[in-house]
């Protein structure tokens, strides 16, 4: 069912708040990782990710997400230190020439805490805060900074073995859940709290559907909703293309989850977004 699009509420960073000018946060994709799934997102070297960065915050970006570690199907973990070296660099680089919103996508204590201290906003958490164990979560609840909670199955090199569900909303949303509720018994505040259903992680055609058509009602509504299909399999599946020719139904798909509900879009092409937003601001 449709919303009615209107700006998100704010979203409390650590240190300020990031207050919304379109129907929903634009979060652009900064990967500093030689795998992840479109080479068209790779970004090789502090310089390029950083130029990156600050083209998407000029282009209407309200959050850059910066990756260290791929999370395309098939793709195979790295260990914190390397970690460590792709993302620090960039976050400090970023902060040095812009307050711009930096979210880092990683699973891992040491290297959240490193970027947190290079200046970092948000961790956008693909295990929900199961891999980073109690320390991660407490450190979250310590410093207050928001944390996005990601619904997958196994990791990137099994997730794809195992994609039916008999209910794939009830399923998604009870984990998330657990996992809410977990950071809260953690001490993480609920404005603190972001979910995402992990659209393609670990999800067939039908399972994807069904997230981005409730993806609004996820968790009774009481947390902001992320949602992340920028060129994915899914799109390739509806429209035929490889990753290069997705632009346009990521676009499609990404006002259809504004429209269903979500806050937060997380997206390679940022301008492109930013006119739909618009557009759809404008026009509804």
């Amino acid at each position: 069912m449709f919303v009615t699009p209107k700006n998100p509420a704010p979203l409390a960073l650590a240190s300020r708040v990031l207050d919304a000018e379109l129907p929903a946060f634009v979060m652009g994709v900064v990967n500093v990782t030689p795998d992840s799934f479109w080479g068209g997102s790779r970004r090789h070297g502090v310089d390029e990710a950083v130029a990156a960065a600050l083209r998407m915050e000029e282009d209407g970006a309200a959050i850059v997400d910066i990756g260290g570690e791929s999370s395309r199907p098939g793709a195979a973990y790295v260990d914190e230190r390397e970690e460590i070296a792709r993302v620090v660099p960039v976050v400090e680089a970023i902060r040095a020439r812009s307050r711009v919103a930096v979210s880092v996508d990683t699973r891992k204590a040491q290297v959240f805490r490193a970027a947190f201290e290079a200046g970092a906003d948000i961790l956008n958490d693909i295990s929900a805060l199961e891999d980073g164990g109690g320390g991660l979560a407490d450190y979250a609840a310590k410093m207050k900074f928001p944390v996005i909670l990601m619904h997958k199955r196994g990791n990137p090199a099994t997730m794809q073995a195992d994609t039916g569900y008999a209910d794939a909303f009830g399923e998604v949303d009870e984990y998330l859940r657990r996992r809410a509720d977990y950071a809260l018994a953690r001490g993480i505040a609920a404005d603190k709290i972001i979910v995402d259903p992990g659209i393609g992680f670990g999800k067939d055609f039908d399972a994807n559907r069904a997230l981005i058509q409730k993806c609004g009602a996820l968790c009774g509504r009481r947390y902001p909703v992320l949602v992340g299909l920028s060129r994915k399999a899914l799109i390739g599946q509806i429209t035929g293309r490889d990753a290069d020719g997705r632009l346009w139904g990521t676009l499609a798909a990404s006002m259809l989850c504004v429209l269903y509900g979500a806050s937060i879009v997380r997206v390679h092409d940022v301008p492109q977004t930013v006119d739909c937003l618009k557009t759809l601001r404008s026009l509804t």
